[in-house]
């Protein structure tokens, strides 16, 4: 509830049917969150990368005989580098208002904690995997943040977090600025913004961590 407005609560404990990631810890919010709502009466419908997409328009059968159906992300906002958009395209075609809620997305306030560049930027999701295809990666946002003055933004699986920093730190050039922003909203915060140089000056330790990675070149 430090996160979450008292109006998304309020509309949660009017809603029975719920599209989620993963049922478990859904439920489990849900109850934190509305300890007296009755678990019985939840519909859950999973939507995952695992979801056939054939599956997706029965997901919103509750909508079109008069019901509220809501999204619930793991973490994050759905349909902003997480499952959702389909879906609510499809209530879109079906005519079915939709309305988002208020609430931490971890991009953004990554974004808006940074300093960096927050009028033109580009979220890039996930960077490759090889070592040397992300370094190349890493070498054409550099470029593209200098040429159109953008922060680029980008994150990594945690446990890959230290290895994304230290390429970062081995072709990024010396006065560009990366940010590092990890566990937000969590007791364990850490935001910092430091050029390359300065980074490779600074320890910090990353791995398990979610993190966002900000980079901008001036």
């Amino acid at each position: 509830m430090e996160v979450v407005p008292i109006s998304v609560k309020k509309i949660v404990e009017d809603i029975d049917d719920f599209i989620v990631e993963n049922e478990k810890s859904a439920r489990g919010f849900i109850k934190s969150m509305c300890p007296s709502k009755s678990q019985n009466k939840l519909r859950i419908f999973l939507l995952n990368k695992f979801t056939d997409p054939q599956d997706l328009p029965s997901f919103l059968e509750p909508c079109l005989s008069g019901k509220d159906i809501g999204i619930l992300s793991e973490a994050g906002c759905p349909g902003i580098a997480d499952p959702g958009a389909q879906v609510v395209s499809l209530a879109h075609e079906k005519n079915i208002r939709v309305i988002p809620l208020s609430g931490p997305s971890s991009i953004f306030m990554a974004l808006m904690a940074s300093g960096l560049n927050g009028q033109s930027f580009t979220f890039n999701g996930y960077l490759p995997v090889n070592r040397q295809e992300r370094k190349s990666e890493l070498k054409r946002l550099e470029k593209l943040s200098g040429d159109k003055n953008q922060s680029q933004i980008f994150i990594e699986t945690p446990f890959r977090n230290d290895a994304m920093l230290e390429d970062m730190l081995s072709v990024l050039s010396p006065n560009t600025k990366i940010c590092v922003a990890c566990d937000i909203t969590l007791p364990t915060e850490y935001i910092k913004s430091l050029t390359t140089s300065e980074w490779k000056k600074n320890k910090v330790e990353l791995h398990k961590r979610p993190t966002v990675f900000v980079i901008l070149k001036e």
